[in-house]
């Protein structure tokens, strides 16, 4: 799946989904974790072309994020904006509700991309498999509705998508999983892909744990960059839509600066082959 030109912002190569909508592959990632940066998120959009936000409910800063969205100047359409429906919304009724409502906080009238959180639904009397369906319904008449312009899922693996496919219409567009040169879980892209369901990929850095890897380090200076850029890279090299987080201008920077070169193909093996099954994140490996 080879990015295009032209899709994103400012050169911002962007990869094409199923429905016919194109994904920016560099996005700014927020979390509730570590808090929220007014000030590097108007940068990232005003100064670094990044024109894809991706957050969550569950992270807390939608209405931050509006503030922000309107101080960058950045018009609506030229954004791509993501964000995660929390596993205490799922339902039918409640996910459209709580839909509106991140749309409300956001301060904008459709979504680029909606996603169904975590595949456990917590819910009792009903298993996993039953709540995912019904949500994804509601998601579905939300996509239908064009208040999301594109829906999936995230931190779903090949059983989840597989009971999703038998019990729905529409093939989710995008699965946003944990990806980084210690948890590449190449089954799962491969079956992504098969799907044509767009890969998307979040904590590359690791939580900082790739930054200090010997390897890495040993490419950084071969390349002449920093560390977090030879991960970024490498994984937008690897097709996958790629999204860290910073709340320092700087690093966003750093982090935007991946287009003007390339990692060699046995280099790109070589980090590949670093895959030891790790998660520095949520492990949804137990959840049926």
């Amino acid at each position: 799946m080879a990015a295009r030109q032209g899709g994103g912002a400012h050169g911002c190569p962007a990869l094409p989904l199923a429905n016919g909508r194109s994904i920016p592959v560099l996005g700014l990632g927020t979390s509730h974790q570590g808090g929220y940066s007014h000030d590097a998120v108007v940068y990232a959009l005003q100064k670094c072309g990044i024109h894809h936000i991706d957050t969550a409910k569950r992270y807390g800063c939608e209405s931050l994020l509006q503030k922000a969205i309107k101080d960058s100047g950045v018009k609506r359409e030229d954004l791509w904006i993501t964000t995660k429906l929390w596993h205490s919304d799922y339902g039918y009724e409640n996910t459209k509700k709580a839909c509106l409502e991140s749309c409300r906080r956001l301060g904008v009238e459709y979504l680029d991309l909606y996603l169904i959180h975590w595949p456990d639904a917590h819910v009792s009397g009903k298993s996993n498999r039953e709540v995912r369906a019904e949500t994804w319904r509601a998601m579905e008449e939300l996509y239908e509705k064009g208040l999301c312009r594109s829906i999936g899922v995230s931190n779903f693996l090949i059983s989840h998508l597989e009971q999703l496919e038998e019990d729905c219409v529409v093939i989710p567009h995008v699965n946003q999983v944990e990806y980084h040169p210690f948890q590449r879980p190449q089954e799962l892209v491969d079956y992504c892909r098969s799907k044509n369901i767009v890969f998307e990929g979040y904590c590359p850095l690791a939580k900082g744990e790739a930054l200090t890897h010997p390897t890495i380090i040993q490419l950084a200076k071969k390349y002449g960059r920093t560390p977090a850029q030879i991960c970024i890279r490498w994984s937008i090299q690897n097709g996958v839509v790629t999204i860290p987080k910073s709340t320092r201008a700087e690093r966003i920077q750093e982090n935007c600066k991946v287009f003007d070169f390339t990692i060699a193909e046995d280099d790109v093996e070589i980090l590949n082959g670093m895959h030891d099954g790790r998660h520095v994140s949520w492990d949804p490996g137990l959840i049926v």
